[in-house]
């Protein structure tokens, strides 16, 4: 906000061709018109200056306003080239809008945020449907709502499962900073190690997370023998944490080693005809993970804490 108003400055003004350039004299009737008393708060010697030469300049005792720098590449011929772009391809990269326009990739940026108004977002990667996936999708979910609606505890009576590998090469930063380039190089194998974990979560705690391995502590596949193993040796015992949980319910994908005649028995030993699944008392929609749990949560809480370290 100014100090000075208009008025203040055009008396000020008027009192130093009054005063014949007497900018002690200009003050001190500047106090006395403005009734500011002897010690009171007049403009500086500077000041008075200033609104003298801008009321020369330009007539009015105001700030000079800025000259605006005439857009050398922000025109309405770009704009309109860069729009037309975007709209034909919109997942095109900025650095190639940017090539095509003939201008920098920041030139396009401001463009897009302040001449086009765009705003940058994230493709979401998700798992495709066939032609029949949706009508089965639909079909689970009214199933599990007639299930709520007759007991209102189900869901606390349900356990989801999932596996997940987990990659254990890591990731290098490409980008670093250095005062000059040291050729340096990061190897990586062809084919990243990872381990491949199961885990099942419900709204009473989780069954801690299973490693498929060897004697060896050697990562290996998931097979029906290995699977119904695990449920048998593994699940079973850990059921007996959550002695609360009684008819409970489980849930796992349509992966062929947890719907083998094998795995289904050993499901089928532990959980009766509560079983969310291909083959199961409520079948699992196929190439659904969206829907359980583990993935759209367990996973990438998970990973999000192991990779930190």
């Amino acid at each position: 906000m100014e100090e000075w108003n208009s008025r203040q400055r055009a008396f000020a003004i008027k009192m130093f061709y009054k005063t014949d350039d007497s900018l002690e004299g200009e003050q001190r009737e500047f106090r006395r018109f403005f009734k500011l008393g002897r010690h009171g708060r007049v403009p500086s010697k500077h000041a008075i200056k200033t609104w003298v030469q801008n009321f020369e300049e330009t007539g009015s005792a105001l700030k000079k306003k800025p000259t605006e720098r005439p857009r050398s590449v922000r025109t309405q011929q770009n704009i309109e080239t860069v729009h037309v772009l975007v709209l034909q391809s919109p997942r095109r990269s900025v650095r190639k809008q940017a090539a095509a326009v003939s201008v920098s990739r920041e030139s396009v940026r401001r463009i897009l945020r302040f001449d086009l108004n765009f705003h940058p977002y994230k493709l979401q990667i998700v798992q495709q449907l066939k032609e029949n996936d949706h009508q089965l999708r639909l079909q689970f979910c009214q199933q599990i709502m007639t299930n709520i609606n007759e007991d209102n505890e189900f869901l606390d009576k349900l356990w989801m499962s999932d596996e997940a590998h987990f990659h254990l090469t890591g990731y290098a930063n490409k980008h670093n900073w250095a005062d000059r380039n040291p050729t340096e190089v990061h190897e990586r194998p062809l084919h990243a190690s990872k381990v491949t974990v199961w885990c099942a979560v419900s709204s009473h705690g989780v069954i801690r997370p299973y490693i498929f391995e060897n004697e060896d502590r050697i990562t290996v596949t998931v097979t029906s023998d290995r699977y119904a193993e695990m449920l048998q040796t593994f699940v079973a015992p850990a059921l007996n944490n959550f002695p609360q949980l009684h008819e409970t319910w489980f849930q796992q994908d349509g992966a062929t080693s947890h719907t083998a005649r094998q795995s289904i028995a050993a499901v089928r030993e532990l959980f009766g005809n509560r079983v969310n699944s291909r083959f199961g008392d409520i079948p699992w929609p196929p190439r659904s993970p969206d829907l359980s749990v583990c993935d759209f949560f367990l996973w990438g809480y998970l990973k999000s804490r192991v990779y930190t370290t």
